[in-house]
């Protein structure tokens, strides 16, 4: 057969680019890389030889075997494990088919240490060889085929494959290096990088000698070993292994559990956020073992959704080594170590909270979002995760718990005040805040999109109930301020009277008709002269506005109540035009305008832009 040519998908040219100039001074890696990937090609076969009856003649005891020869400045990395076919090597070495591409790559940023971690996270660290080689060969036959095939490349733009012979499966990777990166051949280099960097691997890694073979790495899985025998350098380097994340673990859980149930787990919560943590399909970085037997790399029925920053592994001893994917997901044990786990993280993230807020505070920034999806997919923990989530204010630029909130409410106060919006700085200038400010009653901001989402499903905190500062409900004269009686306030200033209001809003009402639900005095405005509110049980302004944002045409949408404040100079001045003949274009003109300056204020376009223009040059023009 002749030999094949091919050309890169264009993402990885791009990213080849990107990790030989970012690894220039941490070229080291590229054998830790390469060492791992061979453990999850050993680990695979494994596993897949307790359930096909094919490949369990191609199991043998696992192996990793680095060599070198000096006259050619060449070093190999050889496996027996899982290996590859054609097809999996176009897949795995010439294109990068993942749904995160685009984000990985508008991710990196320049900074060297930044983005060797982004290259990490995605999961191509095969590509870090090119930063040490001027040519690779990745020699592979997959277990259960008979066809061997060469891989080539000098990694500047295009490969070769060609059919070849390996007696065994499992793959040989070989690196023909620059003269400037000869360091790598030498014995003592490799030693100490596989030392460093991959001595937890639980997989003998041999290197060859002029004696013959020697062990280099430890060879006993991290997580079997006591605590007191495991330094922060191994756990770090482990975390790195498993969770394909380059920072300092933020939080380590190391526990054995003992008794009916037994089971290992070492999980870590990064200190970074990964870049794909919001892709839609949610993927878990979680791995499962049974009796140290690799049994899949994305356990999803081991933690929720919402909890898919963890990383790390769980080994079980009371699952069977054939336990499949259809047994995973009904497996009782499963389930236990599930609840068991999660309770765990929980337990530790309340301690982090209460003993450490500033450590704490960093977790928030990187995972609250994520966290607060279980507030609408685990009624079961809810309650936990309702004293973990961490709002940002009007009283405080720092974040408050639920707790301190409730603890800061003012007397008549009977409800948890939210605000939903985008942008902070944008909801602080929100004409629906100024009653609250003027009490001085705290409200919380709600930015993530999930926030609409679990609100109306959670209802209540202690037996308050959260109530949306647009709610046409809300009555702000039951709260007294706690620092002086402002109740008078209004009476300070000039306002109109009640008479006058009256007939106003009933000028508006029949200008505006059926655009608007309603139209009210306000006692939330105190500088702006209308807003709009949501009436009772219609949807909250920003969901509405974010769900048509996202596509969804067919989402109501309802008239909503337009308030008035009946203390601003525009709003009495107009009173004073009410139910007078000569008056009423003026005063239909003005309800249109703020109706459409209502909408404005909301992110909302104006009905009629054309008409909204002809009006207001119309009124400018009577100004002067």
């Amino acid at each position: 057969m002749a030999e094949e040519k091919m050309e890169f998908q264009a993402e990885v040219s791009k990213v080849l680019g990107i990790v030989i100039n970012s690894l220039y001074s941490n070229k080291e890696i590229f054998l830790r890389e390469l060492i791992s990937n061979a453990s999850d090609a050993c680990d695979k076969l494994r596993y897949l030889s307790l359930t096909d009856k094919k490949l369990a003649g191609e199991s043998t005891e696992p192996s990793i075997k680095v060599s070198t020869v000096k006259k050619d400045l060449s070093i190999t990395v050889e496996d027996n494990g899982i290996g590859m076919n054609k097809k999996d090597l176009i897949a795995n070495l010439g294109t990068i088919a993942r749904s995160g591409t685009t984000a990985f790559l508008e991710n990196l940023s320049g900074d060297e240490k930044k983005d060797t971690a982004l290259i990490g996270q995605f999961g191509v660290g095969f590509y870090a060889s090119f930063s040490v080689a001027e040519k690779v060969e990745v020699l592979t036959r997959k277990a259960g085929g008979r066809d061997a095939w060469l891989w080539t490349s000098d990694g500047k733009g295009s490969f070769t494959i060609d059919k070849s012979e390996k007696e065994k499966s499992g793959t040989s990777i070989t690196l023909f290096l620059k003269k400037e990166d000869k360091e790598f051949i030498e014995e003592a280099r490799i030693r100490n990088i596989v030392r460093t960097y991959s001595d937890h691997i639980s997989i003998p890694i041999m290197i060859a000698t002029k004696d013959g073979e020697e062990q280099i790495n430890t060879g006993s899985a991290l997580w079997t070993r006591q605590k007191k025998d495991v330094t922060p350098e191994q756990y770090k380097e482990f975390y790195n292994h498993v969770g394909h994340m380059y920072d300092e673990p933020w939080l380590i859980m190391h526990n054995r559990a003992e008794g009916k149930l037994e089971y290992t787990n070492l999980i870590f919560v990064p200190s970074t956020k990964p870049f794909d943590l919001m892709n839609p399909d949610r993927k878990h970085q979680l791995q499962l073992y049974v009796k140290r037997v690799f049994i899949t790399r994305d356990c999803e029925e081991l933690m929720p959704a919402y909890l898919r920053f963890i990383r790390g592994i769980v080994d079980s001893e009371d699952l069977p080594l054939n336990v499949s994917r259809e047994m995973l997901q009904r497996n009782p044990v499963v389930n236990k170590i599930r609840g068991a786990l999660i309770k765990r993280v929980f337990n530790e993230l309340q301690k982090k909270a209460d003993k450490s807020p500033s450590e704490y505070a960093q977790f928030w920034e990187n995972f609250g979002p994520v966290l607060k999806e279980g507030l609408y997919e685990d009624h079961e923990n809810r309650e936990k995760i309702l004293n973990l989530v961490k709002f940002k204010s009007t009283n405080s630029e720092d974040t408050t718990s639920l707790k301190d909130y409730i603890e800061r409410m003012k007397k008549g106060q009977d409800n948890i005040f939210y605000i939903s919006g985008d942008d902070i700085e944008t909801l602080r200038n929100s004409p629906q805040l100024e009653g609250f400010k003027s009490k001085n009653i705290e409200v919380l901001f709600m930015t993530d999109p999930v926030d609409e989402f679990w609100l109306p499903m959670v209802g209540t905190y202690e037996e308050k109930s959260f109530t949306s500062v647009t709610s046409s409900s809300i009555d702000l004269s039951k709260i007294k301020d706690s620092k002086k009686d402002k109740k008078d306030s209004n009476e300070e200033k000039e306002k109109a009277n009640d008479s006058s209001i009256a007939k106003l809003i009933i000028d508006f009402k029949e200008t505006l008709g059926e655009t608007v639900k309603d139209v009210k005095s306000s006692d939330r405005l105190v500088e702006s002269a209308v807003c709009l509110v949501a009436g009772e049980g219609d949807m909250d302004l920003h969901l509405e506005r974010m769900l048509k944002s996202q596509g969804h045409v067919d989402t109501p949408s309802a008239a909503r109540i337009l308030e008035i404040n009946p203390s601003h100079p525009l709003i009495i001045k107009l009173s004073k035009m009410a139910g007078k003949p000569a008056q009423k274009d003026t005063v239909k003109s003005m309800a249109l305008i703020l109706l459409d300056e209502a909408c404005i204020i909301e992110g909302q376009t104006v009905s009629d832009p054309s008409s909204f223009s002809e009006r207001l040059n119309m009124l400018l023009e009577k100004s002067f």
